[in-house]
């Protein structure tokens, strides 16, 4: 497609000659030393009061950026302290690395499916009490209790017994039900499923919640 090139005249500007570049060297040779001494100081000047009166630098930007690290900080140790509390109450078998492996899954996972650390947290521990190893008689298998079946249909790579495979399969299974059914009623989910029975399992669930918080307060 053609198109046409718009003119000066056409877009409001003043069309005319323009002084070349030799016609301003010409005008500047012109002048007397005393003058470009003026002229120097007077753009001296005018720079100094352009400086003077520009807007303050803000940088809101990057005290957003710190404030996000420090609170991102604040729930990562939050949820450790918690979670350590809760192994040493149960005298359990996981190692040093085993936990933080723990804590690193909760916190990439739950950011990644946008859920509350402290949620997921609270329900690794009434799930699985913590336990990575830890299948149910029905075949739950992980800290999140995860059905064989149901991993299967999510998209998620990975063996489902291992850490990070199994926290990011309960995220995305809970995550799924909130979104779908509200919170309350998709935390109830993440345990009964379709048929929901009763509020025991969801305040069981909010009780641990309070305790991972409370870490962070203490």
């Amino acid at each position: 497609m053609e198109t046409s090139q718009a003119t000066s005249d056409e877009a409001g500007a003043p069309v005319g000659p323009t002084p070349s570049d030799d016609a301003w060297h010409a005008l500047g040779s012109r002048l007397s030393p005393r003058a470009r001494r003026v002229s120097t100081w007077a753009l001296v000047a005018l720079g100094a009061l352009l400086v003077i009166d520009a807007p303050p630098i803000r940088f809101e930007h990057a005290q957003g950026v710190v404030t996000a690290d420090a609170e991102l900080s604040a729930t990562r140790e939050a949820v450790g302290a918690a979670l350590r509390a809760h192994l040493r109450d149960r005298r359990s078998a996981l190692s040093r690395e085993e936990a933080e492996r723990v804590i690193e899954a909760v916190m990439r996972s739950s950011r990644r499916y946008e859920l509350d650390p402290y949620l997921v947290t609270a329900v690794l521990i009434v799930e699985s009490d913590a336990r990575p190893w830890a299948e149910s008689g029905k075949g739950a298998i992980g800290l999140m209790q995860v059905m064989p079946y149901m991993a299967e249909k999510l998209p998620i790579s990975g063996n489902l017994a291992t850490i990070e495979s199994n926290v990011e399969a309960g995220c995305f299974i809970l995550a799924d039900n909130i979104r779908r059914l509200g919170e309350a009623r998709g935390i109830s989910s993440y345990f009964w499923g379709r048929r929901i029975r009763g509020v025991a399992y969801l305040q069981k669930v909010q009780r641990a919640r309070e305790r991972v918080r409370a870490a962070r307060a203490g």
